[in-house]
């Protein structure tokens, strides 16, 4: 990690969990600065999501832009092939946050927890920069992802945005309207750091106060096989979580069964 701003025991803390999760996943996190090695992050992500190079996720160009302005750009390689990626771009000045624009894994890396050794390096990152807030939005129906960022992570959801980015005719998005949610993740939090160490969390829908919002378990799969019933998946998911979040509950949770675990009325 280049260009460390801050080296209290908080940032070197953060550091130490991130080089400890990425020997976990058998990786290298670092930024990529090169034309070369940000080109193949352009091609990895326009792989993972299905998308041409003549409509890759982030231009070329634009990453080059965002990594003269000091933007994040980092790559996960094993040995020498970049397996995963990550983008991310500074928000307006009062919010003082970082926005992670983009984050994909080879799909045939999954279960190796590269996705969290590259959240780490980003945390780390941030934090050397005086950056205590993440923040980057997920589709809220897929499972595996509320699971990764609210429990294994515990960057919570803030609020629910309705087709934030239209239609994107994509092998991931398919036909289907992007629902999303915002998550902030506040780096400092005693439940962050304790998750950075590896620390799980664990979920329970029978908490008094807790409203659960269902997901499905493989919407992705769905999408393929019935799309009509995504379709009422993302509607009766929208039509709860979204008027749980403006009446003010709070995300606590995820459990895999019982889906998004709400405190209502705004306590947290």
């Amino acid at each position: 990690m280049t260009g460390l701003l801050r080296t209290d025991d908080f940032v070197a803390a953060a550091l130490a969990d991130s080089v400890a999760a990425a020997v976990a996943a058998g990786v290298v996190v670092r930024e990529v600065t090169s034309i070369d090695e940000q080109s193949a992050v352009v091609r990895l992500l326009s792989e993972i999501w299905g998308r041409s190079l003549d409509n890759p996720p982030v231009p070329p160009e634009l990453l080059r832009a965002f990594a003269k302005a000091g933007n994040y750009i980092s790559a996960a390689f094993d040995d020498e092939r970049i397996v995963g990626a990550t983008i991310g771009f500074h928000s307006t000045p009062e919010k003082h946050a970082l926005h992670s624009h983009i984050a994909g894994v080879r799909p045939e890396l999954t279960g190796r927890s590269v996705g969290f050794a590259m959240k780490q390096h980003q945390r780390a990152w941030a934090l050397s920069r005086g950056i205590d807030t993440i923040e980057w939005t997920f589709d809220p129906l897929v499972a595996r992802n509320a699971h990764f960022n609210v429990m294994k992570l515990r960057a919570m959801p803030v609020e629910y945005l309705t087709n934030f980015y239209g239609v994107m005719p994509d092998v991931i998005n398919g036909e289907d309207e992007t629902d999303r949610l915002l998550v902030r993740w506040s780096l400092r939090d005693a439940d962050v750091v304790a998750a950075a160490s590896g620390i799980a969390s664990v979920a329970d829908p029978r908490e008094p106060g807790i409203e659960c919002v269902r997901v499905p378990a493989d919407v992705e799969r769905l999408r393929v096989t019935d799309l009509a019933l995504a379709r009422r998946w993302r509607l009766d998911v929208r039509e709860r979580l979204a008027t749980l979040l403006a009446e003010g509950g709070a995300v606590v949770g995820f459990d895999r069964a019982a889906g998004y675990l709400v405190r209502t009325g705004g306590v947290s």
